[in-house]
């Protein structure tokens, strides 16, 4: 179970690296919070571009690993989440990255 954990991780990562997405940050969250076992963050240079990054994800798990994720903030927003159940992921655009500072929040304990 945990390496299917591990293959979605890196299949997403693969995936923004593939859009260019900016500054990737994955955190192993398993057993620190309920709601899934990685959380990965990464930046776009727009909120277009960021809107492109999340619809290839949402795709590319439907179409290779058959996985429906849930999509949120697709419609002009600074912020989407993709939530792939084990992996929930978080694309910002830079300037509202920085100001929410997400990471900071669960780095802290």
């Amino acid at each position: 179970m945990n390496n299917q954990k591990t293959v979605l991780r890196d299949f997403i990562v693969k995936c923004l690296e593939e859009k260019k997405a900016e500054n990737i940050n994955s955190m192993k969250l398993e057993g620190e919070v309920p709601l899934a076992d990685y959380v990965i963050f990464a930046s776009g240079r727009s909120t277009k571009n960021i809107q492109s990054i999340g619809e290839y994800i949402a795709l590319q798990l439907k179409h290779e690993l058959k996985c429906n994720a849930a999509v949120e903030g697709l419609k002009g927003s600074d912020w989407i989440l993709v939530d792939a159940g084990d992996v929930i992921v978080h694309l910002f655009h830079p300037e509202a990255r920085e100001q929410l500072k997400l990471e900071e929040f669960l780095t802290k304990k």
